[in-house]
C-alpha cells in the first residue's frame, strides 16, 4: 500500500509539472473579462453601450426614447423601453448626436412610429408610486418600440443582445471597425418587419435622406442631418441574409412608389409574411459613398458567421486591453479598471473607409491620405489625461490621430476645438488641440510632419479667433466683451506653455521666448486682495460683484472661480508665489475642499463629485488634487485621490461621477490607480499619488516593461513611506516619461501614516 502511495505521489507531481503549466496558462482570464459596460450606464455617466471594436467608426446599440441630457448616448440603465438600434453613437458626452440608421425587427401589424405613450399609473393620483413615479412609458399601439428587461440583456465588449418582449425577438449585435453585424430571432409562424428609419437621431433633424434597394438583398442610402455638427453626412449599405421580398419606402410615413425615397423623413420597411427563424444584416457605414459602404462591408465581414465577427471583436478589445496588466487585491477593484479602460478606447473613433476615403471639414472627399482619419475628439476634456494614456498605450494610433487633426487645420486654417463627424463644433473654451500636438511632438510620436505640426500650433495660437485677438492686444481677454473669458484664458496658458516646451525643444528660441511670457499671463488675471483668478474688464478693472462660488458669472466654463484657481498646470510654481509661498498655497488648497457656497448663487447643482468646492464630475478640477507634491505635502494628494477613486467610481451603473466626455474620466481613474498622474502633460512629467493597484505593468518604447508595485498596499496603508526604482531609493513625488520609457520597476512602500519627509523637499517635487 505505501508502494502504491509512494508512486502516486510521483506520478502525481509528474502531471503538476508537465500538464497544469498549460492548463494555468490558458485558464488566465481575459481583460474583457472584467469589463461591465454598464458602469457609467446609468446617472450622468452617459457611456455608450453597444457592440463596437476599438476606435471604431461602429457603435451600434440600442436606442431608448431621447428624454434629454442624461440619454446623450443613446441609452440609460435606469429605462426599460427600446426604440431600435442605431449603427453610430456618441460616448460620455455632455450634448447628443449621432443615433443614425435607427433598425428594429417587430411582430404583427405594420408600425411607423418610434414614439411612446405616457400614462398616469392607476391609483396615483397627484402622489408619486412606490418606485418613485407618477407616470409611466407604454408603446402606443403605431410604435415600434419596445420593452426589455436587464435580466434578458448582456453586454460585454464587442457583443450586445436583448430579448424585445413586445415581440419576442432576440436582437445580437457585433461589430467590426465600419460594419455593424446584426442577427435576430424571430418566433415562428409570425407576420414581422424590420423598419430603417432614417428620420430618428440623437438631438439631431433629419434632411435629404435616401433608401433604396438595388436587388433582392441589398439596400443603399444616406442620411444627413443638423444637430450639434452641421450638415454632417453618412452613407449606408444593408445586406440581408435573407431574400428582401417585400421592401417598401416612405416619405412621412407615407408609402412611396417604388423602391427608392429621398426627403427629409425617411423610413424602409421590410416585411416577412412568415419571418424566418433568423434574420442577419450586415450594415456597412461610410463618410464618402454607400459604393464605399458596400465595400467596407465585403472587405470586413464578407461572410455571414456571426460567431467569428464576435470572437475577433472579442481579440480586438483583448489586444488593446491587455497593455496595461495589473494585479489587485479586489475583483472589484480589476473590473472598475478594465472598463474604464475600455472606456478610455471607444472614442475617437475612426473616421473613414476602408481604402483610405473620408470627407474634410471643408465637405470635399480625400482619397489615399496616407493615415487613418480619426474624428470625435472631446479635446477640453481629452488633452488633460485621456490623450497622455493614448500616447503611451496607441503610439501609432497618436501619429494618426495627430495627423487628422493637421489635416483639420490644413482645410479650415486652424486647429479643431471639438471636431464631430466633419464639422468642427467649437464647442467648449480654449483649443486645446494644440496642447494635444505640442504633447505628441514633445515626447516623439512619429508618422506625421513636426515642422507642420509646430505650424499649425503657431498660427492656430497667433489666429483672431476665440478671442485670440484679445490676447495679442491686451494680454488679456476682457471679460466685458468675451464669454467665458478667464476660463478662455487659463486654457490658452496650458496651450502657450506647451508650445513654449516645444519651441525649446526645436531651438526656436525667440518662440519659446514669447510663448513663456504668455503662459505666464494669467497672473494678470489674479487679485491678491482674495486669492482669486478673476474677470478683467476692458478698462483693466476687475468685473464687479464677484463671487468665487458663482459658476454663473459669464467668467468660466462649467466651473466656478475656486474650481479655476487652480487652472495653471504650466506654472504651479508661479501659483504658488502668488499665494503666499508653500504654507499659503497649501491652506488655500485645503480651503477648496472643505469650502462651502454662503448663498444659493454658489450652488453646484450643474456639478457633480463634489468635496467642497472640488467638482470631479467635470474636467477643470481633474489635476487638482495632485498639486500638493508642488508644495510638499504629498501625503495630502495621496489622502484626496484615493477617496476620489473610492467614492466616484463605484463598481456600478452609476459608476462615472459625471459624464465620461469620451474616455477622460476613465481616463483619470487608469492613471490614478495605477499612481500617478499627467498633471502638465507637455511637460512630461507624472505626478504621483498613490495606487491603488498592487501592481501595474505598461509597455515602453525601450520593449522593457515599466512596472509599478506597491508593497503593502491596503485600505489603511494609503500612505507612501518610500520608493526605490530599479532597486535604488528614490526620493522624487515624481517620475519623467524619459525614465518611464527606459523600464524597470517602481516599488512603492506603503504604510498606514504618512512620512511628511516623502517629496517635501523642494528638490524632490515636481
Amino acid at each position: 500500500m505505501r508502494f502504491f502511495y509512494k508512486n502516486y505521489i510521483i506520478l502525481f507531481a509528474i502531471v503538476l509539472l508537465v500538464y497544469p503549466a498549460h492548463a494555468q496558462k490558458s485558464a488566465v482570464p481575459e481583460p474583457t473579462s472584467f469589463v461591465d459596460p454598464y458602469i457609467g450606464a446609468g446617472g450622468h455617466g452617459h457611456v455608450f453601450v453597444g457592440a463596437s471594436v476599438p476606435f471604431g467608426a461602429v457603435q451600434v446599440g440600442p436606442d431608448n426614447h431621447y428624454k434629454g441630457w442624461d440619454w446623450c448616448s443613446g441609452y440609460n440603465y435606469a429605462d426599460s423601453l427600446t426604440i431600435g438600434f442605431a449603427q453610430t453613437h456618441l460616448s460620455g458626452t455632455g450634448i447628443g448626436d449621432l443615433a443614425d440608421i435607427l433598425i428594429m425587427p417587430y411582430t404583427g401589424h405594420v408600425r411607423l412610429d418610434e414614439g411612446i405613450t405616457v400614462v398616469k399609473i392607476p391609483g396615483t393620483g397627484n402622489q408619486v408610486a412606490a418606485n418613485g413615479r407618477r407616470e409611466v412609458e407604454q408603446v402606443s399601439e403605431n410604435s415600434f418600440s419596445s420593452r426589455y428587461s436587464h435580466k434578458q440583456e448582456k453586454v460585454q465588449p464587442g457583443y450586445y443582445s436583448v430579448k424585445l418582449l413586445n415581440y419576442d425577438v432576440d436582437v445580437e449585435l457585433t461589430a467590426s471597425e465600419r460594419v455593424a453585424f446584426h442577427r435576430y430571432h424571430f418566433p415562428a409562424g409570425k407576420e414581422a418587419h424590420i423598419i430603417i428609419d432614417l428620420q430618428t437621431g440623437i438631438n439631431s433633424k433629419s434632411f435629404d435622406c435616401n433608401i433604396k434597394k438595388i436587388d433582392n438583398y441589398t439596400l443603399v442610402g444616406r442620411r444627413r442631418s443638423n444637430g450639434w455638427a452641421k450638415n454632417r453626412w453618412i452613407f449606408f449599405a444593408i445586406k440581408s441574409s435573407v431574400p428582401i421580398a417585400n421592401f417598401m419606402a416612405y416619405s412621412n410615413d407615407n408609402a412611396v412608389d417604388g423602391d427608392d425615397a429621398t426627403g427629409d423623413n425617411i423610413k424602409g420597411l421590410i416585411t416577412f409574411n412568415k419571418a424566418p427563424a433568423t434574420v442577419m444584416l450586415k450594415v456597412g457605414i461610410s463618410p464618402v459613398s454607400p459604393e464605399n459602404a458596400l465595400d467596407n462591408i465585403q472587405t470586413e465581414i464578407p461572410d455571414w458567421n456571426f460567431e467569428r465577427v464576435v470572437k475577433e471583436a472579442n481579440d480586438k478589445w483583448n489586444k488593446e486591453l491587455s497593455k496595461i496588466k495589473i494585479e489587485t487585491r479586489r475583483l472589484s477593484d480589476k473590473k472598475i479598471f478594465y472598463t474604464a479602460l475600455f472606456h478610455t478606447m471607444i472614442d475617437p473613433a475612426i473616421f473613414n473607409d476602408h481604402n483610405g476615403d473620408y470627407r474634410g471639414t471643408d465637405k470635399q472627399v480625400y482619397h489615399h491620405p496616407g493615415f487613418t482619419n480619426y474624428s470625435i475628439f472631446s479635446t477640453w476634456d481629452t488633452y488633460r489625461a485621456a490623450d497622455p494614456l493614448y500616447l503611451l498605450l496607441e503610439p501609432n494610433r497618436v501619429g494618426d490621430m495627430v495627423n487628422s487633426l493637421l489635416a483639420i487645420y490644413d482645410q479650415q486654417k486652424y486647429l479643431p476645438v471639438w471636431p464631430l463627424d466633419g464639422w468642427e463644433t467649437g464647442t467648449m473654451v480654449g483649443i486645446s488641440s494644440m496642447q494635444i500636438v505640442d504633447e505628441a511632438c514633445l515626447k516623439g510620436i512619429r508618422g506625421f510632419d513636426a515642422d507642420h505640426a509646430y505650424e499649425a500650433v503657431k498660427n492656430t495660437s497667433e489666429s483672431d479667433r476665440y478671442g485670440l485677438d484679445y490676447v495679442k492686444k491686451l494680454q488679456y481677454m476682457p471679460s466685458d466683451r468675451v464669454n467665458r473669458s478667464t476660463a478662455r484664458a487659463l486654457e490658452y496658458g496650458v496651450s502657450d506653455g506647451s508650445t513654449a516646451l516645444l519651441a525649446e525643444q526645436m531651438g526656436k528660441t525667440a518662440d519659446y521666448e514669447y510663448y513663456t511670457k504668455r503662459a505666464k499671463e494669467y497672473k494678470m488675471y489674479f487679485d491678491p486682495a482674495d486669492g482669486f483668478i478673476k474677470g478683467k474688464l476692458a478698462d483693466g478693472s476687475f468685473a464687479p460683484n464677484y463671487s468665487p462660488f458663482s459658476t454663473k458669472n459669464g467668467l468660466y466654463a462649467e466651473g466656478n472661480g475656486w474650481q479655476y484657481l487652480w487652472l495653471v498646470p504650466q506654472d504651479v510654481h508661479g501659483l504658488i508665489e502668488l499665494l503666499g509661498g508653500d504654507k499659503g498655497f497649501n491652506n488655500k488648497l485645503d480651503s477648496l475642499f472643505v469650502a462651502k457656497a454662503p448663498t444659493p448663487e454658489g450652488d453646484l447643482a450643474d456639478l457633480t463629485g463634489e468635496i467642497g468646492q472640488y467638482a470631479h464630475g467635470d474636467e477643470p478640477s481633474h489635476a487638482t488634487a495632485y498639486l500638493y507634491n508642488f508644495s510638499g505635502e504629498q501625503w495630502k494628494t495621496v489622502e484626496k485621490t484615493r477617496y476620489i477613486s473610492k467614492n466616484f467610481y463605484p463598481n456600478n451603473p452609476d459608476g462615472v461621477i459625471g459624464n465620461e466626455d469620451c474616455g477622460q474620466m476613465s481616463a483619470w481613474y487608469v492613471f490614478s490607480a495605477m499612481g500617478f498622474y499627467p498633471v502638465f502633460p507637455a511637460s512630461g512629467k507624472y505626478i504621483i499619488g498613490s495606487p491603488v493597484v498592487s501592481k501595474a505593468t505598461i509597455p515602453t518604447t525601450s520593449g522593457v516593461p515599466f512596472t509599478i508595485e506597491s508593497v503593502s498596499n491596503s485600505d489603511a496603508n494609503i500612505y507612501i513611506q518610500r520608493i526605490t526604482f530599479n532597486g535604488k531609493p528614490y526620493p522624487y513625488s515624481y517620475i519623467t516619461y524619459k525614465d518611464m520609457m527606459k523600464g524597470g520597476l517602481l516599488k512603492i512602500i506603503m504604510g498606514s501614516k504618512p512620512n511628511y519627509k516623502f517629496g517635501a523637499a523642494k528638490e524632490y517635487r515636481p
